[in-house]
């Protein structure tokens, strides 16, 4: 007997991301401390996100590929600043008037700061390839080589502390970058350890989701949900329009810029290593967990569609490589 679980999981947009980590806050909400209940290495797996998303992020980091032409650099480098000066700007503007903490009560009870930021700040690579694959060219897909270095928390603490928010110690800062710098120096260096490293990367996934989502309850996911499509039309709407502009002022046609408005899966997981490093964000984390991750669904739905109709206004319909700039 065979039953197509993978298959079926990816159809869903961030599925391998979103559907581990619904089971585990169901598990917990439904059957709170089984993990302490069972202890051992299942207590683990209910409370040990940290440690994956460590090893995941050293086996990210060897994809990152340093050789980039003077293209890949300009491109990437004006979308990756575009995404931090967005983040940037409404971490200043969210801190002033949310600071830490999320909002207790009201339409908007459960968004915070750090949600924001987390969404805003990291783009959904997979997303930003594919769709470049179909209507960009092959150095604009390169482009996210530049632009993953967004990944992990590194940016968020950093914007949150620019913020004049609760700062971190340089400690804390370097040791969230550390993993990922490490596997960068690893992939660079040997091309076989990239290649071993890399396909542990979707591995991991659905293991740091499921803990992730362990520490979630659904009691107020209804109301996390809605906030979370508003947030993630957010992303597209105001992220698209600057990453929009960045590309245009750097010579590009737009088409990257949308196809860079999304939230990436692993943006879930950034609330609740901001939450360890710093107690201050501990009690937006699970809040801001859910509404990224919903953000991450919403986009992964809402940007194709926008990508996909810019560029059927500039004409760019055709396959890929059967246009003649495709070069």
């Amino acid at each position: 007997m065979h039953l197509p679980i993978k298959r079926t999981v990816e159809r869903l947009p961030g599925g391998m991301m979103i559907v581990p980590l619904f089971a585990g806050a169901l598990i917990n909400t439904s059957l709170p401390g089984v993990g302490q209940y069972f202890g051992s290495f299942t207590g683990a797996l209910f409370s040990g996100a940290l440690p994956i998303l460590a090893v995941f992020y050293v086996c990210l980091g060897s994809t990152i590929d340093l050789r980039s032409t003077p293209y890949i650099l300009k491109k990437g480098g004006a979308l990756f600043a575009a995404k931090v000066l967005t983040g940037l700007l409404l971490g200043v503007v969210a801190g002033r008037y949310l600071g830490e903490a999320p909002l207790p009560a009201g339409a908007f009870a459960g968004l915070s700061t750090l949600a924001i930021v987390a969404a805003v700040n990291d783009t959904n690579g997979g997303l930003y390839m594919a769709l470049m694959a179909q209507f960009g060219r092959p150095r604009d897909v390169a482009a996210y080589s530049i632009m993953s270095i967004e990944s992990g928390p590194f940016l968020t603490m950093v914007t949150l502390g620019v913020a004049g928010l609760s700062a971190f110690p340089w400690q804390t800062l370097v040791g969230a970058v550390l993993p990922l710098a490490v596997g960068v120096a690893l992939g660079n260096l040997d091309r076989e350890l990239r290649d071993f490293l890399a396909r542990a990367v979707p591995v991991l996934i659905p293991f740091f989701a499921f803990a992730l989502g362990a520490g979630i309850n659904l009691t107020n996911v209804w109301q996390a949900g809605l906030l979370g499509l508003l947030l993630g039309l957010f992303v597209v709407a105001v992220g698209g329009a600057v990453l929009f502009a960045a590309d245009r002022l750097t010579g590009g046609n737009g088409v990257a810029g949308i196809a860079a408005a999304s939230t990436a899966g692993n943006a879930a997981a950034v609330p609740a290593i901001v939450a360890s490093a710093n107690p201050a964000y501990a009690p937006a984390a699970a809040s801001a967990t859910v509404l990224v991750a919903a953000s991450v669904v919403v986009t992964a739905v809402l940007t194709p569609i926008v990508t996909a109709w810019w560029a059927s206004r500039l004409g760019l319909t055709k396959p890929a490589a059967e246009r003649a700039e495709y070069v």
